[in-house]
């Protein structure tokens, strides 16, 4: 007759997860004298010495109790309920029940449990060896099919010698089936020494033999650790295990070396081939490293992080991405092989014929920006008719793909320009990508090729180069630096300006006029651009200096040109470069010293009226006259020529 226990809650915030430990009170003769345990038993009706259990982070907490109606044998059973879809208890189902004292579990070559449940399922894994810490010995069984009749679950223990210490009795995670919450029991969990199953076989990377290149500090893992068994009832039952259960071993240490868990360096240039033994059983699959030696690292990115969305580089800090490979069935062939350089990312696509890289939650707003860039190395011959494709998809403001307001462009580059050995940073104009007019909900990018079947990718951002500014600055103009004895200012906070000045005399023109403070600084605003006058209460004399400064702006401007004019009238344009975020910028503000000498046939000493004519909204600051262009600071005076003798 087994004992009815008596069970607590203690609820411990630890980390992520909630602590809720079952205890069953037990006389103290009871106690192993052991200093592991050996006791096989996790639950049978009672919980077993020690146990506690944690539900795992972000799932139901709640979804585990124990139940006295539903049982397979016995009293009581352990009640699993699995939430709905988007559940605000949570996303899942599932915890660990651990023991705080390991146990001694070399005796019994496997854990067994019955489990039923209110419809047909597939648990999405469970078993045991999760302690809540290294989880060194886990092992489990990924989709386990459950229905509405009671069945017995074997799990084998791969290497019961291991097992001298452990602390993971049982764990489990499941969602949602079809979006539906469900329920399921567990029932006499325990560990047992059975005769009637046999090993079969092991692999580490399901069993392929897996060939790739790679370069002196790259890492890979070895995973596809798995081991198969013959069941009572003659089935095959397949489990996942840990590194922690296999010997690495590798033919060239000079080459590539593997550690415990499965990780491989690569330390030389040179071949080596990884394989594995579980226990005294060779492992199926390996991994042969092909080492190029030491890895050309791409180029620095120099763009500053302000003016870069960043999808993928360690310079940036990137933006939230759904997949650098979607895996697009049924045509895409193309994999990935990502490998890490002296703590370098580099995306590594093999049997590439497209893939996408997706950007959902949210899709990026790329309107500030001008640029797409990206590096790119290709590690094999460039054969004759050679291209690569970027697409890039906007998802229109719905934000999702295939709506109606869906707009994709493309850029290609050709044979003549790619090569291999070698990374190609490529710089593309947003304009240039033919077909995308819009770029506010950037979702995808999409590479295509063709006769290219590998390729390395890393900073993959897109950026401004100051040619795309807001439409009215959100900084002051740069402040000048010319001494006040030496300037004739017009319009300018940092001098004493010419006095009576008309901004806006009445010429017919269109343009809107007016003066607003941008961060505290006064600035002459042209709104709607046709021509626009300045008008002085009497001629200025500039014969005696050598410039006029102009700072401006403007984000629409397609055309500028700036006037002087003397009596007569006699003027003469000079084009200013627009938008003003082309080239050397601050903020969008260009600033300008332009030589009186442009102006001629003007009366210099003599101005009368300034003029702009163009189009779109310019904003203006620091216009006057001076001696001299400012001498940069790195500036030095000639050396003298050495004396003749």
């Amino acid at each position: 007759m087994k004992n009815i226990f008596r069970h607590k809650f203690t609820k411990v915030l630890l980390s992520a997860s909630l602590l809720i430990a079952f205890g069953c009170q037990r006389d103290i003769s009871e106690l192993e004298t052991a200093e592991y345990p050996k006791n096989p038993e996790v639950f049978m009706d009672a919980f077993s010495s020690g146990l506690n259990y944690s539900a795992f982070g972000g799932s139901d907490v709640k979804a585990f109790d124990v139940d006295t109606q539903v049982k397979y044998s016995g009293t009581t059973s352990m009640k699993f309920a699995v939430p709905d879809y988007g559940s605000p208890e949570g996303a899942y189902a599932g915890g660990s029940f651990y023991t705080s004292v390991g146990r001694d579990l070399s005796d019994y070559n496997a854990l067994t449990f019955w489990i039923k449940a209110t419809q047909a399922a597939n648990i999405d894994i469970i078993g045991f060896g999760n302690d809540l810490g290294e989880n060194k010995y886990q092992v489990s069984l990924s989709a386990l099919p459950v229905n509405t009749n009671w069945k017995k679950v074997i799990i084998p223990i791969p290497d019961p010698s291991k097992l001298k210490m452990e602390k993971g009795m049982f764990f489990y995670s499941e969602g949602p089936e079809n979006n539906k919450g469900y329920t399921f029991w567990v029932d006499e969990v325990k560990f047992e020494k059975l005769g009637t199953i046999s090993y079969q076989s092991a692999s580490i990377l399901n069993g392929s033999n897996k060939t790739i290149t790679s370069f002196v500090g790259v890492n890979n893992k070895i995973d596809g650790l798995t081991a198969s068994y013959s069941m009572p009832n003659g089935a095959t039952q397949a489990v996942n295990l840990t590194p922690y259960y296999f010997n690495f071993k590798t033919s060239n240490a000079a080459v590539a070396s593997a550690d415990q868990l499965g990780n491989v360096s690569t330390v030389g240039s040179g071949s080596s081939v990884i394989t594995a033994t579980l226990g005294s059983n060779t492992a199926t699959g390996s991994l042969t490293i092909n080492s190029s030696g030491s890895f050309v690292h791409a180029p620095v990115p120099t763009q500053t992080a302000n003016n870069v969305i960043s999808i993928f580089s360690d310079k940036y800090t990137n933006v939230p991405v759904d997949y650098y490979n979607g895996y697009w069935a049924p045509y895409q062939t193309t994999q990935s092989a990502d490998f890490t350089v002296n703590n370098d990312h580099v995306l590594n696509y093999t049997n590439f014929n497209f893939v996408g890289i997706q950007m959902t939650s949210p899709t990026v707003n790329a309107s500030s920006m001008s640029h797409l860039h990206m590096d790119m190395y290709l590690p094999n011959a460039v054969a004759a008719g050679s291209s690569f494709t970027i697409k890039v998809a906007d998802f229109g403001a719905d934000g999702v793909y295939g709506g109606t307001d869906d707009k994709t462009g493309q850029y290609t580059v050709n044979t003549a320009s790619l090569q291999s050995q070698s990374w190609i940073s490529l710089n593309i104009p947003i304009t240039a990508i033919t077909g995308l007019t819009t770029k506010a909900h950037i979702g995808q990018i999409i590479f295509e090729g063709a006769n290219i079947s590998n390729f390395y990718a890393d900073n993959i951002y897109f950026y401004n180069d100051g040619s795309i500014i807001p439409a009215t600055p959100t900084a002051a103009a740069p402040v000048p630096t010319h001494a006040a004895a030496s300037v004739l200012s017009v319009f300018s906070d940092a001098y004493t300006n010419v006095a009576g000045t008309d901004f806006n005399p009445n010429w017919g023109q269109a343009t809107q006029v007016s003066q607003t403070p941008i961060a505290g600084n006064n600035t002459l605003k042209y709104a709607g651009l046709n021509y626009q006058g300045t008008q002085f209460a009497s001629p200025l004399n500039a014969s005696s200096y050598g410039f006029i400064h102009i700072d401006y702006y403007t984000a629409n401007s397609t055309s500028l040109k700036f006037y002087l004019i003397s009596p007569g009238p006699v003027e003469t344009p000079y084009t200013l470069s627009v938008p003003s975020g082309i080239g050397i910028n601050t903020n969008g503000w260009k600033s300008v010293d332009i030589p009186l000498s442009s102006f001629s046939p003007v009366v210099l000493s003599n101005i009368i009226q300034f003029k702009v004519d163009g189009n779109g909204d310019i904003f203006f600051d620091n216009i006057y006259f001076h001696i001299q262009s400012t001498i940069p600071k790195s500036a030095k005076p000639l050396s003298k020529l050495p004396r003749k003798v």
